[in-house]
């Protein structure tokens, strides 16, 4: 059995991963002869957190001739093929950034896509799923542009089974999707999802996405990749948006890319008093709720503004 690019490396050592690099990439040896990947850094270089967890995989920084380096490194010997991947696809990554920084976190956010592969992979959506996702990165578009990359993002929680797919400062939304020719009704999975916060104003978006096998429109990868440019300058909101997305069951592997998807309209809804839901404390014995909602029984809680007027006024008729 071959060891790849850390053939005839000694413990300890090192060689360049690439000499037409950018960025300071060597196959190391570790004093144990564990082998691994790691990226010199600079002095003002700053670490990006928090790393993944990868089985019989460490990811770690660590102080390598007085530098602070970024390493990665492989415990399990079998699974010596599958890890020069990793690196290799880490590298890729890395390599098209604009400055260190920039390579560091990259290299950052792919080794945590291969923390979500590596924990058991992620199935295929289901339509439903990819219809409730694309009614989501839908909404957090319109909040990027009325909050900022940074707040939009860190607001979307769907993607970490919170209770509300978005969560603002005294401000929740949920979002459902469906589909414009169906009948006007929604599917309200659990107790919790329109249960009232104290203190706070929740409101449910309810988004028309249709979809179709046909030449014109955007495939489910092309909602993603138009969602994800709009974080590409702020470092900060692109690391959370890669997390949010990771935890979701998008793979763009497994996108079938003749199906098209269609946004309708988006009518919103304030969830206040009188409005029809079912929330706790249920009967005892009672739990794992779910139930639809017609829509012709909303309308006296539909609200008619444009976003920016509802996220920052009362808007909402009386």
């Amino acid at each position: 059995m071959t060891e790849g690019p850390w053939e005839g490396l000694q413990e300890n050592g090192a060689r360049r991963a690439d000499s037409r690099g950018r960025y300071d990439f060597f196959w190391i040896r570790m004093p144990d002869g564990s082998p691994g990947l790691l990226l010199r850094l600079s002095a003002d270089t700053e670490e990006v957190r928090p790393l993944p967890k990868l089985k019989h995989v460490g990811v770690f920084y660590r102080i390598v001739d007085g530098r602070n380096s970024f390493c990665i490194t492989l415990n399990e010997r079998s699974h010596l093929d599958l890890f020069a991947t990793l690196c290799r696809d880490v590298m890729s990554a890395a390599e098209k950034a604009e400055d260190l920084q920039g390579a560091l976190a990259r290299a950052v956010r792919r080794a945590m896509r291969w923390h979500h592969l590596l924990r058991g992979g992620k199935p295929g959506m289901s339509l439903e799923e990819q219809r409730g996702l694309i009614a989501e990165l839908a909404f957090l578009r319109a909040l990027v542009e009325e909050l900022g990359p940074l707040k939009a993002v860190e607001a979307w929680k769907g993607p970490d089974d919170s209770a509300k797919d978005f969560e603002l400062p005294s401000l929740f939304f949920e979002i459902k999707a469906r589909r414009s020719a169906a009948h006007p009704k929604i599917r309200i999975s659990s107790d919790a999802q329109l249960m009232g916060i104290e203190g706070a104003r929740l409101f449910l978006r309810v988004q028309d996405v249709d979809t179709s096998l046909e030449a014109e429109g955007a495939s489910l990868t092309d909602h993603v990749n138009r969602t994800a440019l709009l974080f590409e300058r702020d470092f900060a909101a692109l690391d959370i948006w890669e997390q949010r997305l990771a935890e979701t069951k998008y793979s763009p592997e497994s996108v079938e890319e003749q199906r098209r998807w269609h946004l309708g309209e988006a009518r919103i809804f304030e969830v206040r008093d009188g409005f029809p839901r079912i929330v706790p404390p249920l009967p005892m014995g009672v739990e794992d709720v779910a139930y639809s909602i017609r829509l012709d029984a909303c309308i006296e809680f539909e609200c008619h503004a444009e976003l920016n007027t509802f996220l920052f006024e009362d808007f909402c008729d009386d």
